[in-house]
């Protein structure tokens, strides 16, 4: 069947991906002066950024272009590439706040379980290398469907917006 012919698929078009796969939104270079978006998030607001909490050395932030809904990450505050670059300070926080993003998660969102992780350097998969992040990737008991295995698809039943505001509200105190 040719494009455009009436066929029996229905189509779930999610054309915010192709910023991602063309590159929006990435540095040009290594440096925080780049373009980093970890770097410029913490100067805009926390709904403009999607910016969930700030601690004194990392802060938790939705993913824009998230495996899951909930798909957020930990980022240091300062630009390093690597966790060993970490201070004690900046590691321990980092730790503290995946462990209050995943209270978080399973408060508001009931979530059965969590993928997290850090892709250090591009070799390893990390979309933006020169900024260390961790992933914490909320899962559920048969959240894997058809759509990403035939349509290569991911289905989110909500707004970033509102998943950030539920996010912040359910978030323990530190």
């Amino acid at each position: 069947m040719g494009v455009g012919t009436q066929d029996a698929f229905q189509r779930l078009w999610t054309p915010h991906r192709m910023a991602y796969i063309q590159g929006e939104n990435k540095p040009t270079g290594p440096e925080s002066g780049d373009g980093c978006p970890f770097c410029e998030i913490p100067a805009k607001s926390d709904e403009d950024g999607l910016v969930i909490t700030r601690g004194e050395h990392v802060y938790a932030v939705l993913n824009l272009y998230p495996y899951n809904g909930g798909h957020l990450m930990v980022v240091p505050f300062r630009h390093v590439a690597d966790y060993t670059e970490l201070d004690a300070a900046e590691t321990a926080e980092l730790a503290a706040l995946t462990k209050q993003a995943m209270t978080a998660l399973r408060s508001a969102s009931g979530a059965h379980g969590f993928n997290i992780g850090m892709n250090q350097g591009g070799v390893a998969g990390a979309g933006i290398a020169a900024h260390l992040h961790q992933h914490v990737v909320p899962r559920w008991g048969g959240d894997t469907n058809f759509m990403p295995v035939v349509g290569h698809t991911k289905v989110l039943p909500q707004l970033l917006a509102d998943t950030r505001r539920m996010l912040a509200d359910a978030w323990p105190a530190a």
